[in-house]
């Protein structure tokens, strides 16, 4: 079995970046990257946050004969799971992760420009940061993380009204709805756009983490659905593919 058979969390799961001996970020990337000559440069450039290496290492590959959209899970997000693997590790940080999330965005569009028929949506997700706050640096993430993975996003940006929310949830229908929070005093917002959500009759998974939000409080309103990580926000999207109600993605990812 080679690594591109394999899912990118399987890959990083044979690893362990907290070595024993002294590692440099570039030294613990290194143990991470995938062996095949085509995708490794592809999975370096995201971790470096180059852009138009990226796309090089992308037609390269495609040139070679590597289907464009397999390339996407099979090369982009191979490479920006070594990022969000060290930067849970604490060996890389925020910026490092936003400059491979955009590196990773521009390869999926390039690799969606160079496919015969234009990939196929799983779902549309409506994702916004709380009214009152600006850190959208966690939301911008999540946002690359869904649309890596096949989804189509509404980003409505940061300090987003609740008015607003539930006007863009009513028009987009979406599968899902993420809200993130940095600051105690906005992360309150969340309870207003579940209350006004319900009142409209909708009952829309809305899945909330950030800095300043934790499980309990999410736990407090019924639509909530605590995401501790930004990597949870795909696996909660491919959840509710897969059929799980608001009552199953609790119990899925209220472990903490």
């Amino acid at each position: 079995m080679t690594s591109l058979d394999l899912d990118p969390s399987e890959i990083l799961e044979r690893y362990n970046v907290k070595m024993e001996k002294a590692m440099t970020p570039d030294d613990a990337a290194a143990e991470l990257y995938p062996k095949d000559e085509l995708i490794r440069p592809i999975a370096e450039s995201i971790y470096e946050g180059e852009e138009d290496d990226t796309v090089e290492g992308l037609k390269k590959a495609i040139d070679a004969g590597k289907d464009p959209i397999a390339l996407i899970d099979d090369a982009l997000m191979v490479g920006m799971g070594v990022v969000t693997k060290l930067y849970d590790e604490g060996i890389i940080f925020l910026p490092n992760v936003m400059m491979s999330a955009d590196a990773m965005l521009d390869g999926i569009d390039y690799c969606k420009s160079q496919a015969k028929e234009p990939p196929v949506s799983k779902g549309k997700i409506v994702c916004h940061v709380a009214e009152g706050d600006v850190h959208d640096i966690g939301k911008s993430i999540v946002s690359a993380l869904l649309r890596a993975n096949g989804f189509d996003v509404v980003d409505l940006g940061r300090d987003v009204p609740v008015d607003e929310v539930i006007e863009s949830v009513k028009k987009e229908k979406p599968m899902m709805v993420t809200g993130t929070a940095l600051m105690t005093t906005t992360m309150y917002a969340f309870k207003a756009v579940n209350d006004r959500l319900l009142e409209a009759g909708i009952k829309v998974p809305f899945q909330c983490g950030g800095g300043a939000v934790n499980q309990d409080f999410v736990s407090t309103y019924e639509l909530g659905v605590y995401g501790e990580e930004a990597a949870d926000a795909p696996k909660m999207a491919e959840a509710i593919l897969a059929g799980a109600d608001l009552g199953k993605l609790k119990e899925q990812f209220h472990q903490h």
